[in-house]
């Protein structure tokens, strides 16, 4: 026999089963509803769940009545199909989210939709696990680091890097380091910290997921000022926007030359408020602030004859010699 103990909050649970189990394709009845709730113990009357539904409809609740098939389901959600889809994708293909965490968060995000609705999404659902991270401190990291941004103060971990060991394998090497946290960026698919390591008067990047048993400890943070140009706050939208894929180097003007068949390459890596300095039928000119660095020379030569450095003699210098070397690995 059913309990009447809980009647109190019925209306919640009358709530959570059309989130689960309504939507557009698939009312529930009052009849159903008081079959689950007879599962958890609950009794009710169709009349106490039509004025469950009600009271939730005046609450703001988007429950709808359908004629045919006939029933309620809920229609506005907190999260809509598409932006389900959006979201778990992007935690699918994050690589500095690890495999379980992965199957974590994406169920979570289902959690949002009817049962029917994810049973469809769960027979889609895939991704390479070989593409994922091991670290699964990962969250526990951007807590810690965040926590330390807020309140100045430094952090110091273990980083995992990989180096070649003598007997031709992937060894791993562990550094103990402190650095003053300023803030935590996504940038090329991996998630960094930006800080400054207490050696150095500059600015370092360090992947998430090489970072292991974050500490905050009492020492208080150098201040950005004294390692960046940024005074009064650390622009962070800024600074990745002129560090070409997260690796370091000096910020210049440079002037490039490309071909016109690689325009929305060009607008992808560098936005699309480069300043365009002339057009011809070939391609166009563009300048824009960027770091040189190697990765920027990896960038250029991946597009060879479509794209030329005009300046600074410096990064033209750089291409040439990687060319040179390349030419050299392959030649005679």
């Amino acid at each position: 026999m059913a309990k009447k103990a809980g009647q109190k909050i019925r209306i919640l649970f009358v709530l959570d089963i059309l989130k689960r189990l309504s939507d557009e394709a698939h009312p529930i009845t009052a009849e159903d509803i008081c079959a689950e709730l007879e599962k958890l113990g609950l009794e009710a009357e169709r009349k106490a769940i039509y004025a469950d539904i009600s009271a939730l409809g005046e609450y703001g609740f988007d429950i709808i009545k359908s004629g045919y098939p006939r029933g309620f389901f809920l229609g506005a959600r907190e999260f809509e199909e598409p932006e389900i889809y959006i979201l778990a994708d992007a935690v699918r293909t994050a690589k500095f989210i690890s495999p379980v965490k992965t199957r974590e968060l994406v169920g979570k995000l289902d959690s949002f939709l009817s049962v029917s609705r994810r049973a469809q999404r769960e027979a889609r659902v895939y991704f390479s696990a070989d593409t994922k991270c091991e670290n699964e401190e990962i969250f526990y990291s951007i807590d810690k680091i965040s926590g330390a941004v807020a309140s100045g103060k430094k952090i110091e971990f273990d980083y995992v890097s990989r180096r070649l060991s003598d007997d031709r394998t992937a060894e791993k090497a562990v550094k103990h380091m402190k650095i003053s946290p300023y803030a935590l960026v996504w940038r090329d698919d991996h998630y960094y910290v930006l800080g400054n390591y207490e050696k150095y008067d500059n600015i370092i990047h360090l992947r998430l997921d090489r970072i292991h048993s974050v500490e905050i400890t009492k020492e208080k943070s150098r201040h950005f000022s004294e390692v960046s140009a940024y005074k009064d706050t650390f622009d962070v939208a800024d600074y990745t926007e002129k560090l070409f894929s997260m690796h370091g180097g000096r910020v210049e003007e440079i002037e490039l030359f490309c071909s016109a068949d690689i325009t929305e390459q060009v607008f992808d890596r560098f936005g699309e408020s480069i300043f365009i300095k002339n057009v011809s039928e070939n391609g166009f000119g563009f300048s824009v602030k960027a770091a040189v660095s190697e990765a920027l020379v990896t960038w250029v030569m991946n597009y060879g004859s479509k794209i030329r450095v005009i300046s600074p003699q410096e990064l033209v210098q750089m291409v040439t010699d990687r060319a040179k070397a390349v030419l050299d690995m392959y030649g005679e």
